[in-house]
């Protein structure tokens, strides 16, 4: 099934792939040259190969998108750090460094390919090329992550995620001292209307998606802060475009944060998805997990209470 996208240019002239970048971020600028290389791009009824012609004022434009080829995946004996276990789901402590699922870059070696070793019978539940995967979390936040094993399971952990009764709960240590105790930080997220592969905090308008981050200090380390964070959203990279948003990003942070040292060798940012509560998806029992943060999260908690 093509999904066939059109547009009609209103005010603005740019080189083309950018006028559709902008116009559709969910696309990557890469994935749009792509397309207009392949064919699927049409300007004014003909078909458009060359990313840098200028569109105008009334051009119109049609992208026309082909399903997602299934990827093939394999399953890999990589070791798993299981929270809880039964017939419909899964809740695993991520290690940093684990790509959730495959994509362009990261063809094997991720959490998903460890899965498909573990449950054999994952492979189709909630689509072929994300099987299981419900929420994710970025390549270096470790933590807590709930995977379904059956398509009961799978829509019945996405409903609770929509309708925002499942909680996730994060530790993070942050630069700075806040000046007051709590708080909720309420800014829309969405791509990066320059860098396409960071999100941005930039208004509804351009594409962004309302994101809500509460959050609390549990203990001030002189110039840093351990906070505890409830997501109420899950955006992209929410906590960490909206920690560095008020001016206190995540330590370690190597695509948002300030690049400072702190003298401790972290695998990357110190963000750790702390607890899990969910409904089981058959005995509706509330089930509510903890995992506990890594040994480099610790040691550098240590580091900064000497100091």
């Amino acid at each position: 099934m093509v999904t066939a996208i059109n547009l009609q240019v209103a005010e603005t002239s740019d080189r083309l792939d950018r006028y559709l970048s902008q116009e559709l971020p969910d696309l990557s600028r890469s994935r749009i040259q792509q397309l207009i290389e392949q064919g699927n791009v049409r300007l004014n009824d003909k078909v458009c190969i060359t990313k840098k012609i200028n569109v105008k004022v009334g051009d119109r434009i049609t992208l026309e998108i082909p399903e997602a080829q299934p990827l093939e995946l394999e399953a890999e004996e990589i070791p798993l750090d299981i929270l809880y276990e039964d017939d419909q789901l899964l809740i695993l402590n991520k290690p940093a460094g684990l790509v959730v699922h495959p994509a362009p870059g990261h063809p094997d070696g991720t959490l998903v390919n460890a899965l498909l070793a573990h449950c054999p019978n994952l492979p189709g539940i909630g689509g072929v090329q994300r099987p299981g995967i419900v929420h994710r979390l970025d390549k270096d936040t470790t933590g807590a992550i709930a995977i379904a094993k059956t398509d009961i399971a799978y829509q019945h952990l996405q409903a609770q995620l929509q309708a925002k009764t499942a909680r996730r709960e994060y530790l993070g240590v942050v630069y700075g001292a806040p000046k007051v105790e709590s708080g909720t930080i309420d800014l829309p997220i969405g791509r990066h209307p320059q860098d396409r592969k960071k999100m941005a905090v930039i208004p509804i308008e351009q594409g962004a998606r309302s994101a809500i981050t509460h959050w609390q200090i549990l203990e001030r380390l002189g110039n840093y802060t351990l906070i505890h964070f409830q997501l109420e959203t899950g955006r992209t990279h929410q906590i960490r475009v909206h920690s560095a948003k008020i001016g206190h990003p995540i330590v370690g942070d190597p695509v948002y944060g300030s690049g400072r040292s702190v003298g401790v060798n972290l695998p990357g940012q110190a963000l750790h998805a702390w607890q899990l509560k969910l409904q089981h998806p058959i005995s509706g029992n509330w089930i509510e997990v903890t995992a506990p943060p890594p040994q480099t999260f610790t040691t550098l908690l240590e580091v900064l209470r000497r100091r």
